[in-house]
């Protein structure tokens, strides 16, 4: 499958996933050299885009991402990759194990859900 490198100056969004429990842990950019790793190693490797070059997540501290399986979404322009966790599963590297820790409140006709929890219409439809 083509990945679509050109919508984003040569930048896919990577995000992964925990394999196991579906957790979302970290997002990240790849560019074709990134990706062309991550298929040769077998883990995640990005594009740092305030460094300019590539580094593979865990290579110093032993927390790394090995590739379980990949998807792309309908345009081929962003990634979902599914990966095994190693090391102590710290995957941020403010030491937690997602880099998603930060609750944003969004209010609107629904008011403020418990985040991660699905909107009440959403429970209603996955409950059909």
């Amino acid at each position: 499958m083509n990945i679509d490198f050109e919508k984003m100056q040569g930048l896919v969004p990577a995000i992964v996933q925990d394999a196991a429990n579906g957790e979302i842990l970290m997002l990240g950019f790849m560019n074709q050299e990134a990706w062309g790793k991550t298929q040769e190693i077998g883990y995640v490797t990005f594009y740092s885009r305030t460094r300019n070059e590539l580094w593979t997540k865990g290579e110093t501290s032993g927390n790394r991402l090995k590739v379980v399986s990949v998807a792309t979404d309908c345009d081929r322009d962003s990634l979902l990759i599914r990966v095994q966790v190693e090391g102590e599963g710290m995957v941020c590297h403010e030491g937690t194990r997602s880099c998603f820790t930060r609750t944003i409140t969004v209010g609107g006709p629904q008011g403020n859900s418990r985040a991660g929890a699905p909107a009440p219409h959403v429970s209603e439809e996955l409950s059909r």
